[in-house]
């Protein structure tokens, strides 16, 4: 008697090597489904527009490499029980493996296995932990509760030890049966890819892609990941972040790739790190999954936010009239993605300058981001507003001046990002204002006032330049912002004893 036909729902585990639910499914012996549900997790926390656009180019490099490989990716319409259900009743299945997305609304192994036979598919499921290191379930703490400072969980993963070796991938796979039909990635291009994504065309999605970038980053930035990785004007981090968001590559390979490569010594600690701020981050939203909009710290519900749209939209533009800030924005809009350090400096300007809540800020990073990802935006975003696990002091209120100028030392990534001001000398390219009117004369730097910048970029709806030169004032004076910031927190922490 031949096996039966098996299912492997691929979700955020789009690759072939070390993937224990593909694994797993021919290891059963019969045909194998490989599918992917689009749009099968309708919401608020749907995948963003950016985000898109690397799905469905992923799904694109995916299917062929399955196809190179005897097989196909059959591509449905969610929502996902029923779009599962339905190719199992085609395909006469038994069974179907998937990896956990690790979501905070995801169903468990039984609960899926109830709805499928609900809607008419009564087959078995196996759930695969494929995303992460060292969970879950995660390292606790002596008295087995959770951990909410990142140190002690990382030591707790390093007493772990290493995690398991990657997988190779499969050499062949069966055909994928004929009954599967479903679509191919290219029927929902229109739906994922959004207007202003030329400037994404420099990123390679793909398992492919993810490989070629990490081997790219071992044989260069990673010797010097520790003492670059901050300085948004060098080319000192991995950029695998969205691979690893979509499982391209799993995070294992990344870990014995570094720790191969480095033995221990160079970046291999701090890049490591990382990669546990990571499980650090899915930790937590597993542990406190209304985090992703509402502060894990209770008294932040009474914070006296500001209700500013005009001061939003400069923000989210690049135009609040500190570079640092406007430079990354600008790369977020026409890449889709942003160095870290600047991600936090920006996130700090929203937060502390602008009073403006978290949540709008954690909202556009989710629709720009190439490499959004719930739980990394959700703790970033916390940890920057002092609401969150292991959260920054409330007082450390980053200066975009001096952030600039320590990370930026030239200004270069302010020259690329912020054009308008590239003729600056160095020493004010990060505060224009405080440069004489003669210098920003001859660079042909026009300051103006933020009104005059909001009206100059009315209508538009992403991150550029003004016109002519053109450059805001900032929007607030940092001083000022600080003094108001403190205020702030002191009027929380008064209502908290009210």
């Amino acid at each position: 008697m031949s096996a039966s036909t098996t299912l492997v729902w691929l979700r955020r585990d789009l690759r072939l090597a070390d993937n224990p639910a593909l694994h797993a499914a021919i290891a059963g012996g019969g045909p194998v489904v490989p599918v992917f549900v689009w749009g099968d997790a309708p919401g608020p926390w749907s995948t963003g527009a950016a985000a898109r656009w690397w799905l469905y180019h992923s799904l694109r490099a995916l299917d062929a490499d399955l196809r190179g490989r005897g097989s196909r990716l059959v591509v449905m319409r969610g929502p996902a029980v029923a779009a599962l259900a339905a190719l199992a009743r085609r395909c006469d299945a038994g069974h179907l493996h998937c990896s956990r997305t690790l979501d905070p609304d995801e169903p468990s192994a039984t609960r899926l296995r109830q709805a499928l036979s609900k809607a008419g598919a009564p087959i078995g499921v196996t759930v695969h932990d494929a995303g992460l290191l060292f969970g879950p379930p995660f390292p606790t703490t002596a008295e087995g509760r959770p951990y909410h400072v990142f140190t002690p969980f990382w030591r707790g993963c390093q007493a772990a030890g290493p995690p398991p070796r990657p997988q190779p991938a499969p050499s062949r796979l069966a055909p994928c049966p004929g009954q599967a039909g479903g679509m191919t990635p290219d029927e929902v291009r229109a739906e994922a890819v959004p207007p202003w994504s030329a400037g994404f065309a420099d990123s390679r999605p793909g398992e492919a892609g993810a490989h070629d970038r990490l081997g790219d980053f071992v044989a260069g930035a990673l010797a010097r990941y520790a003492e670059d990785r901050d300085r948004p004007d060098l080319d000192g981090t991995s950029l695998l972040s969205p691979h690893l968001h979509f499982g391209e590559i799993s995070a294992r390979a990344v870990w014995h790739a570094i720790d191969d490569t480095l033995n221990g010594g160079g970046g291999s600690e701090a890049f490591l790190r990382q990669l546990v701020w990571r499980e650090f981050a899915h930790h937590l939203l597993l542990e406190h999954p209304r985090t992703t909009s509402e502060p894990l710290r209770p008294a932040f519900a009474r914070f006296p936010w500001n209700d500013d749209p005009e001061a939003l939209a400069a923000w989210q533009q690049g135009r609040t009239g500190y570079p640092i800030v406007d430079a990354g924005m600008r790369q977020l809009w026409q890449t889709g993605w942003m160095h870290n350090r600047v991600r936090l400096v920006c996130a700090s300007l929203l937060c502390k300058h602008l009073l403006i809540p978290w949540q709008h800020g954690a909202r556009w990073f989710w629709e720009t981001l190439l490499d959004a990802d719930l739980a990394d935006n959700t703790l970033g975003w916390q940890w920057v507003a002092g609401s969150g696990a292991d959260a920054a002091p409330y007082f450390r209120i980053f200066n975009p001046v001096s952030q600039g100028r320590r990370y930026d030392p030239a200004g270069a990534y302010v020259r690329r990002w912020v054009p308008e001001l590239a003729a600056l000398p160095d020493a004010v390219i990060h505060a224009p204002w405080e440069a004489p009117a003669s210098v920003r004369r001859s660079a042909g730097v026009q300051l103006i006032e933020p009104g005059e910048a909001a009206a100059l970029a009315a209508g538009r709806t992403g991150a550029q330049p003004l016109d002519d030169g053109c450059y805001p004032e900032p929007f607030i004076d940092h001083a000022l912002a600080r003094r108001r910031a403190l205020d702030a927190f002191a009027t929380m922490k008064e209502r908290a004893g009210a």
